[in-house]
């Protein structure tokens, strides 16, 4: 068992010291427990501290304190058996006791705590004095133990001495500045004073040695020197007791006592004196598991918050009864809100063994749900500008929360702020776009694309803003995950302008006009998805959003738009995953047409006249390639459109489509080359007739 706490049990070197002063302070708290019914328990030694002392020749370190002390009899039950606690035994016996102040200071849970003092010892000494009992001594090399009546007498009057006899590996820790940091680490909130054994250097004055004067003859007159001897300044070392925990928790006072200044300070010194503070919060949690907390929010992200190489577990800093357990718990805050820093101290969180990890994870869900309603209800009672300076550090991780926090989706969903067409500038909220919408409308209107000027020049948003209906500006890749997942808000539906089913709240006028051209189109359309784009597109059918666009490519509600595309092919390029993204890329999409277009009539009367226009085919995939690009979708053959914009090029500027390219001798090596030389683009120049010549016989194969 003693190899298993030794080696096992405990990850951290330095928690032998954090153990020991948690035991101290336990024995600490159940004298000044009983002092509070018997005030003469503490007239033998009113001082309730702990002392820490190194003796570097000896390779010692000892940690004394003003406890409760303990008898023979405990010497032999609490460290003489592993796992067996006094602290548990002492909170048995005083249940039925009325007052119950500072009866859960008492940190001992399951009695292993002092064994970590092996980790860095070979032997172990144990000095303690309690009331009723002579001192008596208990030694150990961790194998066995042996306890006798200390022959010094009673030199503790009351309480505890350990000395550790420090092991050659562990030597660093015979270093006061060492040992000096570990107390500030772990105890440095614990609620009684704690000493260290310290040496400082002082400049005194010294003062000059007195000269005798030389024998005289008493006839003989001896002027004395008058002028005082100059006096030096030396260095001396002088070692006295230095208090090293004189900082008071912060979050153990009222908000009302604590001056900015003060959490200022404690805030730098979580962010290590490099960030600003933009808001803080400090409260104090009852109920099943009660604790007291204050948490930051910087004004800027760190570097790394979004790099998503390994989780922020470290901004949160766990005591129990001001002793520092961790800020190594991924559970304490999700991983949404690792921009959070703060402290969170809780009076019944029970540890387990090792008191490195939490025994019940339970209450660490607790804490975990009341410092996320914390953390939300400060971001939302953020001033205007203060938000807006949130809004640009920390717009990601509100989005993140949307997406996990499934609770707190709601409330995370009143924090989200985008551009609109109402302004670019000023981001409004859901709240403020439904305060502005038109009467009977009953849906949110947004459109994606890489920036603001890209989604208020999409084809998708001319009817919508035309009409004045208010349109959000999807910028952002984590906007459309959002969206997806919300669906609704405020009981309006979300629409996406760039997917199917979009109304714009038309008349019965509007909708009757609108089935008089559906019909009217019916043969473009049909001929657009059978003839000129067949294999294409999934469908062609008559636009209610367009206005001056001549058409644009739809998808349906379980496609994925341009903009969301365009996303997921960039992050396609990062994971080994590629097969969702080529499925959801493969999809085809709809062709929307715009019925009051001239090019769209122009195509209709061609089609009605002869359906097997060859102009007409050629333009109507040009229509197709212009209309991919500008619906934010990626071309599936670049070069097919490249060359057929040259061809119309040709057409429009007069330049004959078998007129090549003419060489440049200086890259020819011989006239051989000269003749194998190729126009730079394949055009068939066969027929003769004008027309023809002015057309392409290029197939929708070669899109």
């Amino acid at each position: 068992m003693m190899k298993l706490i030794i080696n096992s049990l405990y990850k951290n070197k330095d928690i032998f010291l954090r153990e020991q002063i948690s035991n101290a302070v336990d024995a600490l708290e159940k004298i000044r427990f009983l002092s509070v019914t018997d005030s003469s328990v503490l007239e033998s030694l009113p001082d309730l501290n702990i002392r820490i002392k190194v003796n570097e020749k000896d390779k010692t370190i000892s940690i004394r304190d003003t406890g409760i002390g303990m008898t023979r009899e405990d010497l032999k039950n609490n460290l003489g058996t592993i796992a067996k606690s006094g602290t548990a035994d002492f909170m048995k016996q005083m249940e039925n006791v009325d007052n119950q102040t500072s009866l859960t200071d008492l940190i001992g849970q399951f009695g292993v705590g002092f064994y970590s003092a092996f980790i860095v010892a070979d032997r172990v000494t144990v000095v303690s004095k309690s009331s009723g009992d002579k001192q008596h001594i208990w030694e150990s090399d961790s194998t066995s133990f042996q306890i006798v009546e200390d022959p010094r007498g009673d030199t503790l009057v009351r309480g505890t001495e350990i000395i550790l006899h420090i092991k050659e590996e562990a030597r660093e820790y015979l270093q006061i500045s060492n040992l000096k940091e570990v107390v500030n680490k772990y105890s440095q909130f614990v609620t009684f004073p704690i000493y260290l054994w310290d040496s400082r250097t002082e400049q005194v004055t010294e003062e000059p040695e007195e000269v005798k004067p030389a024998d005289t003859s008493d006839d003989v007159t001896v002027e004395e020197d008058t002028k005082e001897k100059e006096k030096k300044k030396v260095e001396k070392t002088v070692w006295d007791w230095v208090e090293v925990n004189k900082q008071k928790p912060l979050w153990t006072r009222k908000p009302s006592e604590v001056a900015e200044e003060e959490y200022t300070a404690l805030f730098k010194a979580f962010t290590s004196d490099y960030q600003e503070l933009l808001a803080k919060v400090h409260f104090e949690a009852e109920g099943e598991v009660s604790f007291k907390s204050i948490l930051f929010i910087p004004k800027k992200a760190r570097y790394d918050l979004y790099n998503g190489h390994k989780p922020i577990t470290d901004n949160i800093k766990l005591y129990v009864r001001r002793v520092f357990i961790t800020n190594n718990l991924e559970e304490m805050l999700p991983r949404y809100l690792a921009f959070v820093y703060g402290v969170v101290d809780s009076d019944n969180l029970p540890l387990n063994v090792s008191r490195e990890t939490l025994q019940q994870s339970k209450l660490l869900k607790l804490i975990k749900k009341k410092l996320v309603r914390k953390i939300i209800e400060l971001i939302s009672k953020l001033p205007k500008k203060d938000y807006e300076e949130f809004w640009k550090q920390y717009s990601v991780s509100i989005k993140l929360g949307v997406l996990e926090d499934q609770p707190n989706k709601s409330k995370l969903t009143d924090l989200l702020r985008f551009p609109t067409s109402h302004s670019e500038t000023d981001l409004s909220s859901f709240d403020d776009y439904i305060s502005r919408m038109k009467d009977k409308q009953d849906t949110i209107y947004y459109v994606g694309g890489s920036s603001i000027e890209d989604a208020k020049t999409s084809p998708f948003v001319e009817k919508a803003i035309r009409k004045g209906f208010e349109v959000i500006y999807m910028t952002e890749p984590m906007d459309e995950f959002v969206m997806q997942a919300l669906t609704e808000v405020k009981s309006k539906k979300l629409q996406d302008l760039a997917k199917e089913g979009v109304t714009l709240g038309e008349s019965e006028s509007a909708k009757h006009k609108f089935e008089e051209q559906k019909t009217a189109f019916a043969p473009l359309t049909k001929w657009l998805k059978d003839t000129a784009l067949e294999g294409l597109i999934k469908d062609a059918t008559v636009s209610q959003r367009l206005h001056g666009s001549p058409c644009a490519l739809v998808a349906d509600q379980y496609s994925w738009s341009g903009n969301f595309e365009r996303i997921m092919t960039n992050q396609a390029f990062q994971s080994a995953d590629k097969t969702t993204t080529a499925y959801y890329m493969s999809q085809k999409k709809t062709l929307e047409i715009n019925p009051h277009h001239p090019l769209m009539k122009e195509l209709l009367e061609r089609v009605q006249v002869d359906q097997n226009d060859e102009k007409a085919k050629e333009n109507a995939l040009l229509l197709f390639e212009t209309a991919t690009l500008r619906s934010g979708y990626q071309l599936k053959d670049p070069a097919a459109f490249v060359e057929r914009v040259e061809r119309m090029m040709r057409n429009n500027l007069g330049v004959g489509l078998d007129e090549s390219v003419e060489p440049d001798d200086d890259d020819l090596s011989s006239t051989d080359d000269a003749e194998n030389l190729k126009p730079a683009s394949d055009f068939q120049t066969e027929s003769t007739d004008e027309s023809d010549q002015q057309t392409s016989s290029h197939s929708k194969e070669e899109l």
